[in-house]
């Protein structure tokens, strides 16, 4: 309890120094490079059981190694250590002291890649090309929510399966057969440039901008394949698995009967005249860590 300035009178504000926020993104950077979540290995176990193709099989054991590796011996995962992306659910009775959120959060980026030996991919404007050198700034996206706490997800994206992504406006008569069309067409186009198997995020609804933030945060739904609570589109998501495995991409892209190990789909009001859908790909190196402080 302190004092509401403008007032005097006592409310409920709970204090976090921003150098807590920069030392758990910091963390976070090393712990979700170096190791995969386990439910997304579990996730690939089940692909190999699945897997019908001699030399997908022997892709999914080769990541399956490699995930052991990296988390024994404390590296990479992949060499693409991609943008820190960060999802921020904040508390609206929460004050940030010490300084600058944001520049809390680019330095436990910096401080997370150097600590890991993790490289440096973000250039400064897509034009110049210079490098920033520490792979900041982070990409943040921020929620304000009832409460005190404060959620945070980081998403590592590398660019290879990002620049498979796409998002497309749709009308109202395409409907969600339009929609399963354009998810397959956009999985047929990536192919093996996602690096499959894939995590597929789908955002629909809300605005142009609105449905490709959910399409990313619908990567983070844990564990890897879990359905939607909502029985619609848990049902659609069933669907687009059995749909794009059957495209037979396959682990890699060398032809196989997995191709995606999980669809999350995430749906939000949008306009009568308007139907966006955006499609965020993330590749077999799914790299996801959430806290709560």
């Amino acid at each position: 309890m302190r004092p509401r300035p403008e007032c005097g009178k006592p409310c409920d504000v709970r204090e976090i120094a921003v150098d807590e926020m920069a030392d758990t993104v910091r963390r976070l950077c090393v712990e979700a490079n170096h190791e995969l979540r386990g439910d997304h290995v579990e996730a690939l176990r089940r692909a190999r059981e699945d897997e019908r193709s001699p030399i997908g099989q022997e892709v999914l054991d080769r990541l399956l190694a490699n995930a052991e590796v990296s988390a024994r011996e404390r590296i990479a995962f992949c060499q693409d250590t991609g943008y820190a992306v960060c999802f921020l659910e904040i508390g609206q009775d929460v004050h940030f002291t010490g300084g600058s959120l944001a520049a809390a959060l680019d330095r436990g980026v910096a401080e997370g890649y150097r600590e890991g030996y993790l490289r440096a991919s973000l250039v400064r404007s897509p034009v110049d090309r210079v490098n920033t050198g520490d792979n900041t700034p982070a990409m943040v996206h921020y929620d304000l929510v009832e409460g005190d706490g404060v959620r945070l997800t980081l998403l590592v994206k590398g660019a290879g399966c990002d620049n498979m992504s796409a998002l497309r406006m749709l009308t109202p008569a395409a409907g969600v057969e339009g929609m399963r069309r354009f998810v397959v067409e956009t999985i047929e186009a990536a192919g093996p440039s996602a690096s499959p198997p894939v995590t597929v995020g789908i955002g629909m609804g809300g605005t142009f901008d609105r449905a490709a933030v959910l399409a990313k945060k619908a990567l983070t739904r844990e564990p890897t394949g879990s359905p939607s609570p909502e029985p619609k589109l848990a049902e659609l998501e069933a669907e687009l698995v059995e749909a794009i495995n059957a495209t037979g991409i396959g682990p890699a892209g060398f032809g196989g009967t997995v191709t995606t190990v999980a669809v999350h789909v995430e749906a939000y009001p949008t306009h009568i005249a308007a139907f966006p859908v955006a499609i965020n790909l993330d590749c077999h190196s799914h790299r996801v860590r959430t806290v709560t402080l």
